[in-house]
């Protein structure tokens, strides 16, 4: 049966078992209150953490490796999730988790454009690039190590034929190649990964489809927003220009929306009506430098609140898995923050504003 009570009495139970692992704003807040990394990092270890901390052998606990480690526990839980997810949901869910396949595709292919600065006689750029990547296990596709040593981007993209990725980018070739410059695979990838996403919610059906359209629309939301912003207020970009770049499609923000950001409208204004719970949006632009990550910091507490309420109701759809994953990602969010602060002594009033889990919504 793919999905109702039959499809999903099992990974309900299961992903309300992994949900009640997640840190609580008290863990948050006590992992915070960490002097510096080392007792952060022993700190971490007494929470569902642990067993991935476990591994690290004195020498490799450094900020790296750890991110690397609490990477892997989200990681696993895709797995879990995608192994017992109805068949109807499974394309979803493993569209979901290409997100982070994007960014280790984005990082080999930065790494190519910058491999002579990397060349030294300790290490090597796929040693450099390695430590970086997300931990995709089986379900990875990118010959990583192989286009990293390839030594060009356009040979990179070639060994990526017969993979998901191959389309998009040899279409964007053609202006990589006339400009030599790294935006238009990334912005290939970036559209061409939420186009799909979102067609493949919009195959669902019934509690599924209405479910998961909010879950994977408050994420579309946010993202194609901050697309529209950042071009808008950080690069200058043309009307047309912002209009090719970003998502004709959405589930709170609409085409007309992103339309009048390219456009020159009032952002403030724009914002305030879609998101009446986001306040001095108007202050948060006069300085983009530090508003803009402080207003994405509100848009994702938006995407917060819209997965706890999935948690509320009836149990039996796509929806309390997704928001479930998506949840575990803030989280792994706010503890790179952490533990990047705490391995540069950061002060605390630099970095606390931007932790998710000290603050939720209500």
């Amino acid at each position: 049966m793919a999905g109702g009570v039959t499809g999903y009495a099992a990974i309900s139970a299961r992903v309300r078992a992994m949900y009640a692992e997640l840190l609580t704003p008290q863990d948050m807040i006590r992992l915070s209150d960490s002097p510096d990394f080392q007792t952060l990092f022993s700190t971490l270890k007494t929470t569902s953490y642990g067993p991935y901390l476990d591994s690290l052998k004195d020498k490799e606990i450094n900020p790296k490796r750890v991110i690397s480690q609490v990477k892997r526990k989200l990681a696993d839980a895709y797995y879990s999730v995608i192994q017992m997810a109805p068949e109807s949901t499974r394309p979803l869910v493993k569209q979901l988790y290409r997100y982070y396949e994007i960014g280790n595709l984005k990082a080999v292919l930065r790494a190519l454009v910058t491999v002579p600065s990397w060349n030294t006689t300790e290490t090597t750029a796929w040693d450099r690039v390695r430590d970086v990547l997300f931990p995709m296990g089986s379900a990875a596709v990118l010959p990583a190590q192989a286009m990293v040593e390839s030594g060009s981007v356009g040979t990179a993209v070639d060994l990526l034929r017969g993979t998901p990725y191959e389309e998009t980018l040899s279409f964007a070739m053609r202006r990589y190649s006339a400009e030599q410059n790294l935006f238009p695979l990334e912005v290939a990838l970036d559209l061409g990964y939420w186009r799909r996403l979102w067609a493949e919610t919009k195959k669902l059906s019934g509690q599924d489809r209405e479910q998961g359209t909010k879950i994977i629309g408050a994420l579309l939301d946010m993202n194609n927003l901050m697309w529209a912003i950042r071009y808008k207020v950080y690069h200058k970009l043309s009307e047309e220009e912002i209009i090719n770049y970003t998502l004709p499609f959405g589930y709170r923000v609409q085409d007309t929306d992103i339309r009048a950001i390219a456009a020159g409208a009032d952002i403030a204004s724009i914002i305030t009506r879609i998101y009446p719970d986001i306040t001095d949006v108007s202050a948060l632009l006069e300085n983009p430098q530090t508003g803009l990550p402080r207003l994405e910091y509100q848009f994702k507490r938006q995407l917060m609140k819209q997965c706890l309420a999935a948690f509320v109701g009836n149990p039996f759809h796509i929806g309390i898995p997704l928001a479930f994953l998506v949840l575990s990602d803030l989280e792994v969010q706010d503890l790179i923050i952490l533990i990047e602060a705490k391995s540069s002594n950061i002060p605390d009033e630099e970095y606390r504003p931007f932790l998710l889990k000290t603050n939720p919504p209500s």
